[in-house]
């Protein structure tokens, strides 16, 4: 597999290095749980995820979550039988456990050290793979259900595992040679420097695009640290693609967890008038809206890269040109004076 046509970087000291984007496979899980995307076609979706590797990709970022178990088993598929020098780097998350006898209910942030461990085996064998690239703590434990926010925390249980045990856990997996790389994703910079006490914090995965600037300060903090950071989400759920429309959104279906969120209900006017002045910008740069938002997520100082989903191929060709988009100062503070416009989302307007 060639990585020629996506600009490489050091994801931290892991020793690993990345593509600037990496294929998330969150969307491709499919319907029939709490947080999934709608129906999906398991053909087309392992097609994007070969396509995004033929294009340069060389890392996958999925969940035990996603579709519970379903997505880590689609990239298992799409990897299987590559040769070992094509084969992308896997990564994969802990800590969001589900009901198999209720799956349309939330799933509970759950950390402790067994549940930890048989989540690891159970990836293992969905992915067909003897190791973790890189195995990230979904979200704090706090012994409650989730309900997504794009980031964002909810009650703590008495019964919840502090983080001190949950990433010493962690380490040791990784000292044992199950995991190469360990993570965390959704900690707060107060969280991360606790576990950095513990054992050094390999790479972060924060929310972060020109809509949901909030995480600045945990990559601030990762940056200091020589930590590398993977963000989700510099879409913002395709709502920076310039392809949605009140239209679209009206007629999206009930089983896509965005028909009820906020940024595509109350925050939706706001959130498409800055989608609409990236356009000039992309026009500039010969680029799609969609790249030029991933661009703006990556010229963010200290973000090593940027997970970009896709459910057919056709997708994938809509941003995979974005990791060589340079967005000068001026497009910079173009995009601020959008955002500040528009008041989309939360953050600092600039870098």
């Amino acid at each position: 597999m060639s990585t020629t046509d996506v600009p490489i970087r050091p994801l931290g000291t892991t020793g690993m290095d990345i593509a600037r984007l990496g294929f998330g496979s969150w969307a491709v899980s499919g319907s029939g749980w709490r947080f999934g995307w709608g129906a999906t076609d398991d053909a087309e979706s392992i097609a994007a995820i070969r396509h995004a590797l033929d294009a340069g990709v060389n890392w996958i970022d999925t969940a035990a979550v996603y579709g519970l178990g379903h997505s880590e088993e689609l990239v298992g598929k799409a990897v299987a039988g590559l040769p070992q020098a094509d084969r992308p780097y896997i990564f994969t998350k802990v800590g969001l456990v589900w009901d198999p006898d209720n799956p349309s209910a939330a799933p509970r942030r759950i950390m402790k050290p067994a549940s930890i461990r048989r989540e690891l085996e159970d990836s293992l064998r969905r992915l067909g793979v003897d190791h973790i690239d890189l195995y990230q703590v979904h979200y704090p434990d706090t012994g409650e259900s989730l309900e997504y926010a794009g980031g964002g925390f909810g009650a703590v249980s008495p019964n919840a595992t502090p983080l001190e045990e949950y990433w010493q856990v962690m380490a040791d997996l990784k000292a044992e040679g199950k995991v190469r790389a360990i993570g965390l994703s959704n900690h707060s910079p107060d969280l991360l420097e606790a576990a950095e006490q513990i054992a050094h914090v390999d790479v972060i995965q924060p929310p972060f695009s020109a809509i949901n600037r909030s995480a600045a300060a945990e990559i601030a903090w990762a940056r200091a640290h020589d930590t590398g950071v993977i963000v989700y989400s510099p879409l913002q759920s395709g709502l920076l693609t310039g392809a949605f429309s009140a239209e679209r959104v009206a007629n999206l279906p009930a089983d896509d967890w965005r028909a009820a969120h906020h940024d595509f209900t109350t925050g939706l006017t706001a959130n498409l008038q800055l989608a609409a002045a990236l356009r000039p910008i992309a026009e500039r740069h010969d680029a799609s809206v969609a790249e030029v938002a991933i661009a703006w997520a990556l010229a963010w100082p200290g973000v090593t890269g940027a997970i970009v989903g896709a459910r057919k191929p056709e997708q994938v060709d809509g941003w995979i040109g974005a990791g060589a988009v340079q967005l000068t100062p001026a497009d910079l503070e173009e995009v601020a004076a959008a955002i500040t416009a528009s008041d989309a989302g939360t953050g600092p307007a600039r870098p």
